[in-house]
């Protein structure tokens, strides 16, 4: 009998120069590019496309075998949506939430509920996952506000 694993919370904060409405657009607008903003090397596929829901899966080779996930995405415009994922290696659940700060910023907090699969290694350490995940964000934030910078200037 497989034993039960272990669930870790994680949680990361971030900002952004840009309006959180453009953040919150621009942040579940998600595409087949998306790993190019994390240089990443997983695809992407959009299984299904709704105003309040978006169905993808990923996939990946790490050189040790294929890793698979699916997620559910639930959004709440305009400050909130929260992914339910599964996959080969792990489920985690996700809950991201964007809030104004001074001078037209965007805060973002991210909290997450992982769990390994029967096949999956253990989780990560707290200080291993929120700094990874707070690598990915700085990649997306810099993304994410060079493209308010064009889509701003194209406006002009």
């Amino acid at each position: 009998m497989a034993r039960a694993r272990k669930e870790t919370d994680y949680e990361i904060r971030t900002a952004f120069d840009v309006p959180l409405e453009f953040a919150f657009r621009w942040c579940t607008d998600f595409t087949t590019d998306d790993a190019r903003y994390e240089s990443e090397s997983y695809q992407r596929r959009i299984l299904s496309r709704s105003p309040r829901r978006v169905v993808y899966e990923d996939l990946e080779d790490t050189g040790k075998g294929w890793v698979w996930s699916r997620h559910t995405v639930r959004l709440s415009p305009p400050y909130r949506w929260h992914s339910d994922s599964t996959g080969s290696h792990r489920e985690i659940h996700l809950d991201y939430r964007l809030t104004r700060i001074s001078d037209g910023r965007t805060r973002l907090v991210l909290t997450a509920r992982r769990r390994p699969t029967v096949i999956g290694e253990k989780n990560p350490s707290k200080a291993r996952w929120e700094g990874a995940t707070r690598r990915s964000w700085a990649k997306l934030g810099r993304a994410l506000e060079r493209d308010f910078r064009n889509a701003r200037s194209r406006t002009k």
